[in-house]
């Protein structure tokens, strides 16, 4: 309103350069899985490294014997040519993408004051993801193959 702009409840503190971290995560259509939080650049080798001690075991709790596919986001790391390839140039296809909106949305108001903060607010986070969201956007994999094939490759409203 005018003449509050100053007023110290209208005032909102934020920090002028705020932390970010590089963190790993997956979903199943049972839910997510553990976070990993890198300190390095993620390049083939770390994230495949990430991919032996995190991805494998908690598939491997999952699902045991059973096969599952394996479905990566666009992240550079996952298109190197040690690390094969998933239509990397098409959200569409990787529904973690739309996963880590929602993550986004949820600390949109988060006032994080470093690194750790930050990592708390991501697990806790995290940790609200249901198995019903999850399951959700791996069950409209269908739909969206379809949306993309209709957009003759386009992008779509995914």
């Amino acid at each position: 309103k005018r003449g509050e702009a100053q007023n110290p409840c209208c005032l909102r503190s934020s920090v002028k350069f705020p932390q970010s971290v590089m963190v790993w995560g997956a979903m199943s259509s049972a839910g997510v899985g553990p976070l990993c939080f890198l300190r390095s650049k993620v390049n083939a080798a770390v994230y495949q490294d990430v991919l032996e001690h995190f991805m494998l075991p908690a598939a491997d709790q999952l699902y045991g014997d059973a096969d599952f596919i394996f479905q990566q986001d666009l992240a550079p790391a996952h298109s190197a040519k040690a690390t094969s390839t998933w239509f990397k140039d098409s959200p569409e296809f990787n529904p973690i993408e739309n996963l880590w909106g929602i993550v986004k949305r949820k600390m949109r108001y988060a006032r994080p004051n470093n690194a750790e903060e930050l990592k708390a607010t991501i697990r806790a986070t995290w940790a609200l993801i249901t198995p019903e969201q999850c399951h959700r956007l791996i069950n409209s994999m269908p739909h969206r193959i379809a949306a993309v094939i209709q957009a003759k490759g386009a992008p779509a409203k995914y």
